[in-house]
């Protein structure tokens, strides 16, 4: 049997609604955009533009003929990270335009290719940064051991800043971070090149304030072990090394 006009026009035109009703839904929301361009794109500003002249120092350029020297000579950019860290070092631990377009110019690079690498790589710091830059491990093992009381620690002791804040007097930048491969020393923090391990509120006070002062702290555990050694005291390995251990550097024997 066909369907006639009148039966076809009482189908209803939409299928009945299945799952929750309306009033259970959940509304659709929108929160505002963010940016997080400030990696990988460059603004100029007063104080990081090209016209803001950068170059070796005598010493410097020293050293980067010596690191250019190691490669082939087709090969020469692949002595991008190496100098870039260079140029970071000179330029007050951060790494500006110029210093980006210097480091083109030196190896005969596209200032492109300077640029991806310069992004890519969080060693390399896009904005000025304090004297002594603290970075705190907060990564699984780390946080097991107390990581959150060391960044609260720090923060609070250098007059309440938050994680990527400098201090207003320029002395301390700090920043909160992923694994820095000292799980087995948890809790700790980089300051500069330097690691310190072990860390306790009151450890990290001190250390923060030595490095206030221009001092430095020594490095590694601040427990009192060697290196990582077992924190009860050596159980193995206790006696003279021999063989090629014998010529191992004199804090390793």
């Amino acid at each position: 049997m066909g369907i006639s006009a009148t039966m076809f026009a009482r189908i209803p035109r939409r299928l009945p609604r299945l799952g929750p009703t309306p009033a259970a839904q959940r509304a659709i929301s929108f929160t505002p955009s963010r940016r997080s361009d400030a990696l990988f794109i460059h603004r100029d500003t007063p104080y990081n533009n090209p016209d803001i002249e950068f170059k070796f120092t005598p010493e410097n350029l020293k050293k980067a003929q010596e690191v250019v020297a190691r490669y082939p000579k087709q090969y020469a950019k692949a002595a991008v990270i190496p100098l870039l860290d260079l140029g970071q070092r000179q330029n007050k631990g951060w790494t500006s335009i110029s210093v980006m377009n210097y480091i083109a110019k030196f190896l005969e690079m596209p200032p492109m290719r300077v640029y991806e690498v310069a992004t890519f790589y969080t060693m390399f710091n896009r904005e000025p940064i304090g004297t002594n830059f603290v970075q705190v491990c907060t990564t699984t093992p780390c946080m097991l051991r107390g990581s959150t009381d060391i960044l609260n620690t720090t923060l609070e002791h250098l007059g309440g800043i938050k994680p990527g804040e400098t201090t207003k007097d320029g002395k301390f930048t700090v920043i909160e971070v992923e694994c820095q491969g000292a799980c087995s020393n948890a809790p700790m923090l980089v300051v500069n090149d330097d690691y310190y391990e072990d860390l306790t509120p009151e450890s990290t006070k001190k250390i923060l304030d030595a490095f206030a002062k221009g001092e430095k702290p020594k490095p590694g555990p601040q427990s009192g072990r060697h290196t990582s050694e077992n924190s009860a005291g050596l159980t193995s390995l206790t006696g003279k090394p021999y063989g090629p251990g014998e010529h191992c550097s004199p804090e390793f024997q």
